[in-house]
Formats: structure tokens, sequence, C-alpha cells
């Protein structure tokens, strides 16, 4: 193996380089070395990437990423050389009061893979070992670059316990709302309704599984929503759209006592009209955040449980999986992701050691 790696590395806001750096060295005794097959584009590492930047530079961006373990630290008995492992990118401190607690997203003193220290927009990463998940022999790393994103859904939805019967209103499809419709069925949850201005973006929801679909560009969408959920509403109402009008939307479908999950970040002011917010009070609705996808025994039984529901053939991402591109094509893609001029995706995925590797 060569001493250096290509790797896609930030000097600045919107400085994306292609550039021939060291691969990683000096394990420590706890850490192990993944040569990186797949490594995902997070819609986080777009405005990471070409607005506010890593917290330090240089730094090679990416936190959804698998692999294969290709050097272990001295120390290290749970990681065999040439496993296939998914990376956890959260490096929680294990000793403020959320990590004693087990709430490892909540760390008050966390390193991070792809954003504080260098992550999967390489050859090669370094990580500690206690970060990585097994991926079954019937799993390929393309699928298991897609858990780590999977996870947060998934810890959502257990956080607030979707009980079979329960009626389901997803806002928003693209790769959060794909993986939420597809858990609330898994659930047993019925009906889900799937609810997106993009048509596509429906048909990825009827594969995942969706009872109704409805186009939120109707104007009668919000009585379609509380119609295909029974009449009333849906009691869970799950919103990944990050957008005031899916916040809207996702008020609007709850019923009375109903629920609603916000998985969608605000990327500015979030605004209510004062109807909406008499809507929270008066029909006693529960709003809950849900922030990352870990929990004890660290990383969490969400990555353990994806994997699983992806072996037994209940669970697939490969419909979400637009794009396979060379790590050479990172800087003009993320350029065409600001500038839109991408086209249609959903999950886009990186080979930085060969697309072929995605083959064995």
């Amino acid at each position: 193996m060569s001493n250096t790696m290509e790797a896609a590395v930030l000097h600045a806001p919107g400085d994306l380089r292609i550039d021939r750096v060291p691969v990683p060295g000096e394990l420590g005794p706890e850490d192990v070395l993944v040569k990186v097959v797949a490594a995902g584009i997070c819609g986080s590492d777009i405005g990471r990437v070409m607005t506010t930047g890593t917290y330090h530079f240089p730094t090679i961006p990416g936190h959804e990423f698998a692999g294969v373990v290709v050097d272990v630290g001295r120390s290290v008995t749970s990681a065999a050389l040439g496993g296939r492992v998914a990376v956890a990118p959260l490096m929680p401190c294990f000793a403020c009061d959320s990590c004693a607690r087990g709430h490892y997203s909540l760390c008050d003193c966390y390193n991070f893979l792809g954003s504080r220290s260098d992550g999967g927009f390489a050859q090669y990463v370094k990580a500690p070992a206690r970060n990585l998940v097994h991926v079954p022999d019937s799993v390929g790393l393309d699928e298991a670059a897609t858990v780590e994103f999977a996870a947060t859904v998934l810890h959502g939805v257990q956080k607030i316990d979707v009980k079979a019967g329960d009626a389901v209103a997803v806002v928003g499809v693209g790769a959060l709302g794909y993986f939420a419709v597809r858990f609330a069925k898994l659930s047993g949850a019925s009906p889900v309704v799937a609810i997106d201005i993009d048509e596509s973006k429906l048909a990825l929801a009827r594969i995942a599984g969706a009872d109704a679909c409805v186009n939120a560009g109707d104007k009668d969408a919000v009585e379609q929503v509380r119609a295909a959920a029974g009449g009333l509403g849906a009691d869970v109402v799950m919103e990944t759209a990050g957008a005031n009008a899916g916040r809207a939307m996702a008020i609007s479908v709850a019923r009375k006592l109903g629920t609603i999950l916000v998985f969608g970040s605000a990327h500015s002011a979030v605004v209510l009209e004062p109807e909406l917010f008499e809507r929270i009070l008066r029909h006693e609705l529960s709003v809950v955040g849900s922030w990352n996808s870990y929990s004890v025994p660290f990383p969490g039984r969400e990555w353990r449980d994806i994997m699983r529901f992806i072996a037994r053939g209940e669970l697939t991402s490969k419909p979400l999986i637009s794009h396979v591109l060379s790590l050479g094509e990172a800087p003009e893609t993320f350029r065409r992701l600001q500038t839109g001029d991408l086209g249609p995706y959903n999950k886009i995925l990186f080979a930085p050691n060969g697309v072929e590797d995605l083959c064995r």
C-alpha cells in the first residue's frame, strides 16, 4: 500500500480540491484503518463544503461511508483485517452527563469524522474500532454507506415509539422521508401517507410502501391527507423537508393529541402563522425534535437494526442511490449541487478506490 492517497480536501468554504495526502498513520491502540469503498453526500455536506466550512482547514469531509479494515491498533480485538464495516462518525467524550446517560448525540465535547476530523471523502480513514458496525456478506457496501443517515430516522421513530395501527404522515420524501415511510411500515403503522410536491419523490414513497400519496401542491392537500389518515388526521407526522411549508403541513394534518417528529433542519427563520401556533396549543400537539442516531450500546441499536433489516431483505436503500461517481468528480459535483445544475438526484456516492470495489 502506498504511503499517500487521493482525498477531496476542503481548504476553505467553496474550495474543495483533489489532493495527494499521506495515508493516516500511527494508529492508536484502539484505532483501525479503513479502506473506503463507498462514501455518500449528506445534505449537510453541501452547506458545509460550499458555505460554512468545517471547524478547521484543511479537512477531508464526508461522514457517511463504509469500507474494509486494512490495519488495526495493537489493542483492537473487536475488528479483523479484511472485515467489511460501516463507520459511525460521532466520537463522543464518554465522560459528560449526556454520555453517562447514553445520549451520545447530545455529547458536550465530541469529535466528528468529516467536520472536526478527516472523514470519508478519501481512500483511507482512521477511526476508533468501537465506531465500526459489521456489514454482513449479504449487504453491499453501497447500501452500508447509507446506514448513517437511515439511522437518524430510525432513532426518531424509536424515540416516539411508533406503534402498529398508528396513522402516520411523512412530509417530504427525500432520502430521510424514504426511510421514514419504510420504518413506519416496519413498525406496523397503517395507513402511511406520503406528502411531497414532486411526483418522482412520491413514486419513491410508493416503493418504500406508502399506502397513499398526496401532492402538497394540490389545493385540498390537507383534506386529502386527513381523509387518507382516517378522517381525523395522523397520529404521528414526520417532517423531513426542513421548510416552513413542510412544518405548516405537518401541524395541519396532525390529529388532536398527535405527535409531530421534526427531522428537517431550519436554514432560515422558522415562521408559524397564528392559527398554526394555536393549533399546537388547542389540539395539544406534541412537537418532538430528533437529532442524530446513537444509543446504548454505542454506536447504537439503530445501526445494528438497520443492518439486520437490509440483510433480511426488509429494507433497501438501492432505489435512493442515483449516482455513483469517482472521487475526482467531487469538486465539480459540489459546485453543481450548490447551483442546482446537477439535475434530479437522491443519494450520491463516491467510490474513492474505484467503482469496481462496489461489485465485490
